[in-house]
């Protein structure tokens, strides 16, 4: 039997962090993985040339079928449950 489960993925990259919630539908021994209704949201943290302030921005997005490759992956758990 075949069963689809929510999750939660976090990433990093870089100046870049993903946070990701969706329908994990298959993946492999090295966490690729091809997900389906997913809800992303990518956090960057940028300097100010002038200030050296860290400037934090936040950008969410909804992507219906997206492949995510294993190397990135950090952290794999059960969605984060809210009030």
């Amino acid at each position: 039997m075949y069963r689809l489960h929510r999750i939660f993925i976090k990433e990093n990259f870089k100046r870049n962090s993903m946070m990701k919630t969706m329908t994990c539908m298959a993946y492999d021994q090295h966490l690729n993985m091809i997900l389906g209704d997913v809800e992303e949201i990518v956090t960057t943290v940028e300097i100010d040339d002038e200030t050296y302030e860290e400037i934090v921005r936040s950008t969410r997005r909804t992507v219906p079928f997206l492949f995510v490759r294993g190397d990135g992956v950090i952290l794999v758990s059960p969605p984060l449950r809210t009030a």
